[in-house]
């Protein structure tokens, strides 16, 4: 999703407004559905530990095997590496709230894990805590009770179903279960739809996944994923649905991926803070709003979240938005100025203060690469005068790697004497 809230303090206070044992009962208990849990799970170590391991190769794709050690006779986590996924596994999940939080650092294995989470998710699920997916800074904890996402659960089920469009039969995954995209998408829409089951395809190259899909088939995926599907897959079968957020898909994209049999692309707006706001179909359109948002009278860049359980909550976004009507709008661009590779906020303003830092650079412009080309950054160098520029690029690269996240590190490099300027001085871009 891709928009920011700047309003936590006020959704937190909000939360704590209602017993958890409230919520818990008005929504269905998506950590029991079959391999579910397992998912979020193993996504969420994935994650944790290719934070701590910045540049290090990551985990293998899980879920793993029960008995599979989560230390260093399995996984290969030291000591402190589980202590650190057991906190963000316990921030998550609230397992603080049924007393279960000290129990995964006791405990081995992923069968243990797994088991450990689901009896205190018994006791209480009520709430779920999302990071956001920014890599420049540290990302912020974001929480939502389990019954708004359940109500916008019910709005997506209600979108993808209906009298005009063929029963759902499977959900194709290409994005991990513990952040709130796929959370929704992969996890509690599957559930609010009839258990449908859940397929992991984020190991299935785009040349072979038209192959395992198949009609009533949801493919949940991102900008990046969709822009390679549709330049490298075949024809895809009919009856064959997709949604996209994270990042905003480019109108190309959605145009390419129809001519290859697409039959719909539900593209969703919003945020870790916020879940869900607006969606649109076709290319280009404006976004409208969820049913449970609305505009205030304040702001263009505010919404109100109606969950009819709680008092309006207010949500200031970090995108400019132009207003076509009371509930549609277009995205007029970030207020932050924060760029998105592969779904994930990145600051280009930090990307450069990091190569200022390197002893060979005397000054640095990062941008995004054009968009036909890939949605990385790219970096133009000036080189300090004594530096030696055989080979620079390749040492820049090999210097950024364990300062940067894979998403902030520049793909393309360019040299030159001073930065590419217009005649008014203003930086210009660059091949």
């Amino acid at each position: 999703m891709h928009a920011s809230a700047a309003n936590p303090a006020q959704h937190d206070m909000d939360i704590q407004e209602h017993p958890p044992s409230t919520a818990s009962r008005l929504v269905q208990t998506w950590h029991q559905q079959p391999g579910a849990l397992a998912r979020f799970i193993a996504d969420l170590v994935i994650d944790e530990t290719s934070h701590l391991r910045p540049g290090a190769a990551t985990l293998p794709a899980g879920p793993w095997p029960l008995q599979t050690p989560m230390g260093e006779d399995g996984l290969g986590l030291d000591s402190l590496e589980r202590m650190s996924v057991a906190a963000a596994l316990n921030e998550a999940l609230h397992l603080h709230e049924s007393g279960a939080e000290d129990l995964l650092t006791t405990h081995t294995t992923f069968g243990d894990w797994l088991q450990i989470t689901g009896r205190a998710l018994q006791d209480f699920d009520a709430r779920v805590t999302f990071r956001t997916s920014g890599s420049s800074g540290q990302p912020k904890p974001c929480t939502h009770t389990l019954a708004d996402l359940q109500q916008e659960t019910r709005f997506l089920a209600s979108l993808f179903t209906g009298a005009h469009h063929e029963p759902l039969r499977r959900v194709l995954a290409a994005v991990p279960a513990h952040h709130i995209y796929g959370f929704l998408f992969t996890v509690l829409l599957p559930a609010e739809l009839g258990q449908l089951p859940v397929q992991d395809v984020r190991n299935v190259t785009v040349n072979n996944l038209p192959r395992r899909m198949a009609a009533g088939d949801l493919l949940v995926s991102h900008p990046l994923h969709w822009a390679l599907l549709a330049r490298h897959a075949s024809a895809l079968p009919a009856g064959v649905v997709g949604t996209t957020s994270t990042a905003p898909c480019p109108d190309a994209t959605a145009q390419a991926l129809a001519s290859r049999g697409l039959q719909r692309l539900v593209q969703v707006y919003g945020s870790s803070e916020t879940a869900g706001i607006a969606w649109r179909e076709a290319p280009a359109a404006a976004y409208e709003l969820m049913a449970h948002w609305t505009r205030p009278d304040g702001p263009a860049h505010e919404l109100l979240r109606l969950s009819g359980r709680t008092a309006p909550r207010t949500f200031a976004l970090q995108d400019a938005l132009k207003w076509h009507s009371q509930r549609h709008f277009s995205v007029a661009g970030r207020l932050d100025q924060a760029v998105q590779v592969g779904g994930i906020n990145v600051f280009p303003s930090r990307v450069r203060d990091v190569l200022l830092q390197h002893p060979e650079v005397a000054d640095a412009a990062v941008r995004l690469m054009a968009a036909h080309d890939s949605t990385r950054l790219k970096a133009y160098v000036v080189p300090k005068p004594d530096a030696d520029t055989a080979e620079l690029t390749q040492r820049l690269d090999t210097w950024l790697a364990p300062r940067l996240s894979a998403a902030e590190r520049p793909r393309a490099f360019a040299l030159g004497a001073e930065l590419p300027r217009n005649e008014q001085g203003k930086l210009v871009d660059w091949v």
